[in-house]
Formats: structure tokens, sequence, C-alpha cells
């Protein structure tokens, strides 16, 4: 079978991990070209993985990559305002094309993406790398099998800690261009993840704000409580979180389970107070156990081997770009119920001035003033990855 011939656009930290993810499957495809604004990038990436530079094209110009018939797969590694445009040119010239969290900076964006994957034949991946981890692998097959019976609550932390200069990247911190905040582009892990646990919910109630970010217009801290049809939800969100716990919890009828792994179940005394029930934890202690979880390498390695085996039909799809939009939908709800300070139904409809982002950004607060601006910064970044060693 022919290799698949890789692009990577935008070269920052992040292009790291999906360079080593198509590395670790060189068996069945070759990277063939690097694109970035800054194309000293390119070759600090090609140079950090000793990759052949003769064999590889660098440009600052993705569309001189867009008619290439040797690139079959592109990933999209640029600031979410960009991923709309870049995405649906190498999907309407015919590429299968993985793009970076969040799919894009607004639902309409994500509705043209839809389009142009629809329009193509192509398929459009998401980047969700956290549901590629053991504990939320088998967490994720035992609820679905109804084994800790009906979920009553749930709760996502999305908790991580950036200092100021985080914000003095051109991009970050502003509206316009990085699209929202820590909401946005950090709890899109657990958010995603959480939809993907228990489906879509109903309506949300949030609140965010700015507490210690000065050099930034978007929010560093949100908390949203959720209705679905049968229970409740939570999600708590912070860039000042020192501890950086990132993990999502479910109080079921049998159960409180967690990712990273956990479980405790207690039963009722006659009194109505609780006693520990040690026999039902290690009966779901075995369970668990006994379930297959990710096929090799977690993380993104673990969904590149997903999109590539989806590409070449040898598998499904596990993060679509359906899921992509989910996520997003949930995000502009909380953004939609924090600006508004009500609660707000789920999904928004295409009239919402939350649809699209020139109208969202006219109505949503600036809690600081953006002063600061540097061109480039060290492209070194940490991904969370909610693993028990967290």
């Amino acid at each position: 079978m022919k290799k698949l011939g890789i692009a990577i656009i935008g070269t920052g930290g992040i292009s790291h991990f999906h360079l080593e993810g198509y590395l670790a499957e060189k068996d069945r495809c070759n990277v063939v070209a690097l694109c970035d604004l800054y194309e000293d990038k390119c070759l600090t990436l090609a140079n950090d993985y000793k990759l052949d530079l003769s064999l590889i094209t660098i440009t600052k110009n993705y569309k001189t990559l867009l008619s290439r018939n040797d690139i079959d797969v592109v990933s999209i590694c640029l600031p979410p305002t960009l991923h709309c445009e870049v995405t649906s040119a190498f999907l309407l010239a015919g590429k299968d094309v993985l793009c970076e969290k969040p799919m894009a900076a607004s639902l309409e964006e994500a509705d043209v993406m839809l389009q142009a994957e629809k329009k193509s034949g192509k398929i459009l991946g998401i980047i969700s790398q956290n549901r590629f981890r053991e504990s939320a692998w088998k967490v994720k097959k035992m609820l679905d099998q109804g084994v800790f019976g009906k979920v009553l609550m749930s709760r996502a932390n999305s908790m991580w800690y950036r200092g100021n200069s985080y914000y003095d990247l051109w991009w970050r911190g502003t509206w316009n261009h990085e699209g929202g905040g820590c909401t946005l582009n950090h709890s899109v892990h657990q958010i995603d993840m959480l939809n993907w646990f228990m489906g879509m919910p109903t309506s949300t109630i949030s609140i965010m704000t700015n507490l210690t970010h000065t050099n930034s217009e978007v929010e560093d801290t949100s908390l949203s409580i959720l209705r679905y049809p049968q229970g409740v939800g939570e999600i708590n969100v912070s860039l000042n979180d020192m501890n950086e716990k990132q993990d999502i919890f479910f109080q079921c009828e049998k159960a409180e389970v967690s990712v990273p792994w956990e479980i405790h179940c207690m039963k009722s005394k006659n009194n109505g107070f609780p006693i520990a029930d040690l026999e039902s934890e290690k009966k779901f202690q075995e369970i668990y156990d006994s379930l297959d979880g990710v096929d090799g390498k977690e993380g993104h390695p673990a969904e590149i081997r997903n999109f590539l085996n989806a590409v070449q039909g040898k598998d499904t799809l596990v993060v679509t770009s359906i899921d992509g939009k989910n996520a997003l939908e949930l995000i502009y709800a909380i953004y939609k119920s924090s600006s508004e300070k009500r609660e707000v139904l789920i999904p928004l409809d295409k009239n919402d001035v939350f649809y699209k982002k020139e109208t969202m950004f006219k109505v949503v607060p600036r809690f600081f003033e953006k002063t600061k601006s540097i061109e480039n910064a060290d492209g070194n970044i940490t991904v969370g990855n909610m693993d028990e060693d967290k």
C-alpha cells in the first residue's frame, strides 16, 4: 500500500505531538511538508526529530501545498481563528484533515468545516487526545454497559496554571484571535469527554471572570451547572490552580467513579448513614481490570493511529467533526449564559448572536486590555493528560 504523505500546518509546541504520532506510524506515512509563518520554527521542528530536510518542503504559505498530489493527510496546528479557513481549504483540495482543538472559533465556522467535509467526501478528525487514555477508555465502556447504574451527577474539573507571560504571545488573550479563554482553549478537553460520557446537556447556567491575568481580554475562570434529561452536571475551569488536577467524576446509583480511575461504594445502615461497601468496590475493580484498554500508546499517538486507520478504511473514527462541534456548542452556551447572566438552552439557534464570532465579540466582556504583545514565544507547552500519574 502506498504510504500517506503528511503535511503539518503550524509548527509551534503542539506540532511536536503530531509529528511524534506520525513518526510512530512511519511504516505507512511520510512527513513531506511543514508550514509556518516563521520558517525557522519548521527548521527547528525538523532538526529536533532529525528529519531529512532534502525530502521535506518548508513553506510559510499553506496555499502552495493545496495542489500537491503527494500530500494525503494534513494536521492543522494553528491558532483557533485560523482553523476554519485552512481546514476547509485542504478538505476541498481533497486532503483528509486532523485539526487541533478547539475545532473552530465559532459555531458558524464549525458548520462551514462540516460542509467542506461533506462536499469533499474526505475525513475531518478533531484532536481530543484524552479520550485515548486507559482509564477514560475503560470507564466509558462501563458507563455504556450500565455497570454503575444511572448517572445522577457528573463533575468535570479543568484545573490549569498559566502565568501572566502566557498571554504575551500576540494571538493569546484576545477574543478576535483566540476566540475565548480557558473555557474554550483548555477545558475543551474535559468538555468533549463529558459529552462523550454523558451526551449533550439541555441547558447551562454559568459565570466567568478573569481573576489574575491582566494582559488578557478573556476569562481565566468559569463555573457551570448543567441540566441533563435525567441528571445534573458541573464544569469547573481555572488557569490559577497550582495543582493542575484534571478529572471527571460520576455519581451513579451504585458507585462514585472517576477518571483517572477511582471507585468508591457505600451502602446504607439502618439509620440511613453510610458504611463502606468493599465487596462492591472489589467487584467493580475486577470488571475494570478485565477490560481492554487503549491499543498501544496513549494520547496523540493513539488518536493519530485511529485517524490514519479511518483514512485507510480500517477503523471507525473515534473523535469526529460532529464531536468537535458539540464541544463548541456547550462552550458557547457557557459564554452566552455568563455574558447574559441567565440559564441558556442547548443547542443555540443559528440566529443567536453567539453563533457567529462577529456578533458574539460585540457582547462578550473584555476583562482587561491587552497591552503587551510579542510575535513569537518559546514553543514548549504543557499538554494535560488526566493520567493516573498526574
